[in-house]
């Protein structure tokens, strides 16, 4: 399926590894300019080499800027006045307890989480709608919809990001801009893999997934984690001419793991 992204540009927010390495990916491959974001030049160089071993006429801009600050959103925006589609993939997390959350943490991960997309949306969608065409994604997760007692702050900055896009959403009415949300479940990132074998020392990556899904996420229907190119490309088509009635939508690409029909 041509997915009609050849000439259009678009910015992956921290594209230098993990789930936003393997959207830039995906978009590549379709045939968009992507511009691969981290906050190193060394971690974004990284990412491009990688990318371009498995899509080597991918044609990729390096960006290196921490869009998790108001500096890092001001210096993108400077250096690319303008894009078609915008990935808000930019995100962290903490496993702690409620008791645990300090005021600076929740601080942390709203300026983070929320923050980076409302800033960059702000500049990038105004220009969309000016056009009449655009693609806005947030990547949230499945704990917007149901929230992690281990993960409070986190989960009330994926549900924060739903609200967002949808109100956004609502700006794009008679355009050709879309405002979507999607909402992956455990994703086998590095930076997951390092923390499942911290809840289960002692046993392999295979084992300490096994584990993880049973104990930890016994509702997903799939009983693994998600590969990151799985996330792409289902954000890709989100992105492309093909998903034009697509928005203001919640698209759940969580395996199953969330008990609602809707």
């Amino acid at each position: 399926m041509n997915l009609d992204l050849k000439y259009k540009t678009a910015l992956v927010t921290a594209a230098s590894g993990g789930i936003g390495q393997e959207i830039a990916r995906s978009l590549a491959a379709e045939g968009a300019s992507v511009i691969v974001n981290g906050r190193t030049t060394a971690s974004v160089e990284k990412a491009i080499a990688e990318i371009r071993a498995s899509v080597p006429d991918a044609d990729l801009v390096p960006l290196a800027a921490d869009n998790g600050t108001a500096e890092g959103c001001e210096k993108t925006i400077q250096e690319l006045p303008s894009v078609d589609i915008l990935v808000n993939n930019l995100g962290i997390y903490e496993a702690v307890g409620f008791f645990e959350e300090t005021d600076e943490a929740w601080h942390r991960l709203i300026e983070v989480n929320i923050m980076s997309g409302v800033r960059l949306a702000r500049h990038y969608l105004a220009g969309m709608l000016e056009r009449g065409e655009g693609r806005v994604v947030f990547i949230s997760s499945e704990s917007g919809v149901s929230p992690a007692p281990e993960m409070a702050h986190y989960s009330a900055t994926k549900t924060m990001q739903l609200g967002i896009s949808r109100a956004l959403a609502e700006l794009t009415k008679g355009t050709k801009v879309t405002v979507n949300s999607v909402l992956p479940g455990p994703t086998r990132t590095e930076n997951v893999e390092k923390f499942m074998q911290s809840v289960f020392p002692g046993v392999s990556p295979q084992e300490a997934e096994q584990k993880f899904m049973s104990e930890n996420r016994p509702s997903s229907l799939i009983s693994r984690l998600i590969d990151p190119r799985e996330i792409g490309d289902i954000v890709t088509f989100i992105c492309s001419q093909r998903a034009a009635v697509i928005n203001g939508s919640c698209i759940r690409a969580e395996g199953g793991l969330v008990r609602s029909a809707f």
